[in-house]
């Protein structure tokens, strides 16, 4: 059972099901019916901004790293929150840039008032909102701040990639007043995408066209249908976060209920837990019951990340982890067991 990277386990629409049926015998051909292009006219118009705002992408993990690798250098820096998500930082070691680490607030927020002032020279401010892994909260009035207070010529990266599953509003308005941000879209999680991969950055066109000497995307016709099925789909967004919102909820009651410990008040399709013990160790332990949860950061060694899945996947989890909980803790030196992890990557 899958309930460890962030995916959506109800994956996409039939409608986007239909859709890349009707265009797949087409893929012998170069976007012969313009897929792309309605694709980026559909975001567009559902989003407030011109098509010039927008520039679609096979998920939002190339725009992420084109943007980091565009404005961040040896003498830009690349600023995030520490947990946060990691892919970024892969890219600023690329452009050796210098990569600062600021805690989330007590509330497991970013703490957009260190991260601003992290560095006057900053290239990149990375802000994962809703975050992973924590699925908590930073509010658009912070993210405006941070705007409002971020050093000259530095731009806000802001990973929307979560945002549909929670009622916080988005920052796309903030694209259309032509400020120093880039916003990121995926369709890997509500839309239930992640293997079909589509995404998009919005952004001013001088800040998006900086992207391009990074890699020219070319979106398989399959991906650009399915993702405009999806967008066209009203009902679509709010039945699933609907779905997983209840189940996240119900699952965070049971865990405090039975006395576990989960991190902050998340809002997504993911939580952590600590679990007072070696958090790789009770990976392995769940991953031997057939349960396969998310992985740990090293600021948060004991805690582990557990990505929602339908109700019945979580009432197996809920047996599962009480089963590891209740049982001695895995040493860290019990090499048989932790040796199973190796494949998980940063999701």
């Amino acid at each position: 059972m899958l309930i460890n990277a962030n995916e959506n386990p109800l994956g996409p629409s039939k409608a986007a099901c239909d859709a890349i049926a009707r265009v797949a015998p087409l893929g012998g051909r170069y976007d012969l019916t313009g897929e792309t292009e309605l694709l980026t006219k559909t975001i567009a118009a559902q989003s407030g901004l011109k098509p010039e705002f927008i520039a679609v992408y096979a998920g939002s993990s190339e725009p992420l790293h084109y943007s980091v690798l565009a404005f961040t250098s040896p003498t830009k820096s690349f600023v995030t929150a520490d947990p946060s998500y990691e892919a970024g930082m892969f890219a600023a070691r690329t452009s050796q840039a210098k990569i600062i680490k600021t805690p989330l607030t007590s509330a497991f927020a970013h703490d957009v008032k260190a991260m601003v002032a992290a560095d006057a020279q900053a290239g990149v401010i990375y802000i994962c909102n809703p975050n992973n892994p924590t699925g908590t909260l930073t509010t658009k009035k912070d993210i405006v701040w941070a705007l409002e207070n971020k050093p000259a010529g530095s731009i806000l990266l802001v990973d929307e990639a979560y945002i549909h599953l929670t009622d916080e509003p988005d920052t796309l308005d903030l694209v259309a007043q032509g400020k120093d941000l880039i916003v990121l879209r995926t369709f890997s999680k509500i839309y239930g995408m992640a293997g079909i991969r589509c995404g998009f950055a919005a952004g001013r066109p001088d800040l998006l066209a900086k992207l391009k000497p990074f890699g020219q995307n070319a979106m398989p016709i399959t991906g650009s249908a399915a993702a405009r099925a999806s967008l066209e789909d009203p009902k679509l967004v709010p039945e699933r976060r609907k779905m997983i919102g209840d189940t996240r909820r119900d699952t965070i009651a049971w865990l405090k209920t039975n006395g576990y410990k989960v991190i902050g008040d998340p809002q997504t399709n993911c939580f952590m837990i600590d679990t007072g013990r070696n958090g790789r160790a009770v990976m392995a332990a769940m991953k031997a019951r057939n349960v396969m949860i998310g992985r740990t950061w090293p600021i948060w060694p004991n805690a582990v990340r557990v990505s929602v899945g339908t109700p019945e996947e979580m009432a197996a989890f809920k047996v599962a982890f009480k089963a590891v909980m209740d049982g001695p803790p895995l040493a860290e030196a019990d090499h048989v067991q932790l040796a199973q992890l190796d494949g998980y990557v940063a999701l």
